[in-house]
């Protein structure tokens, strides 16, 4: 799960929140396991306690919480292996200067673990030759 994902979910002002929300709890009914990073949940919880009201933002950072003690959410660390490969990326990937770093390092995770759908926007996670594929 990327931060766009997160915050689509927990913003009700996000022009595709329905749809997220909707495909989120149909993926929970099916016992779908999530992951997602540390580095992913700091740009989320940044960006949340910017755009939504306090208690919103906090309520968030519980269900999120929640999710990962119930078991459905992977918190994945980055670690400095972790870190070093996607500085690897980094380079590797010259091309494309638009990628965030916090995005390449969920691409070691999910390139790690055998992780190919991805709730995001980011067209690139399709673009890399890593056969991601995009949820939606």
């Amino acid at each position: 799960m990327d931060t766009w994902g997160w915050l689509t979910l927990r913003d009700k002002k996000e022009h595709r929140h329905k749809e997220i929300k909707d495909q989120y709890l149909s993926l929970c009914s099916r016992k779908c396991l999530f992951y997602t990073t540390d580095y992913v949940l700091d740009e989320t919880f940044t960006l949340l306690f910017r755009r939504l009201p306090f208690k919103e933002a906090k309520d968030s950072l519980d269900v999120i919480e929640l999710a990962i003690k119930k078991g459905y959410l992977r918190l994945e660390h980055i670690t400095a292996e972790r870190f070093e490969k996607a500085k690897g990326l980094r380079i590797k990937f010259q091309d494309k200067p638009r990628i965030s770093f916090t995005d390449l390092t969920s691409m070691v995770v999910m390139a790690e673990i055998g992780i190919t759908y991805i709730l995001t926007q980011d067209d690139h996670f399709a673009q890399v030759g890593m056969e991601f594929q995009k949820i939606l």
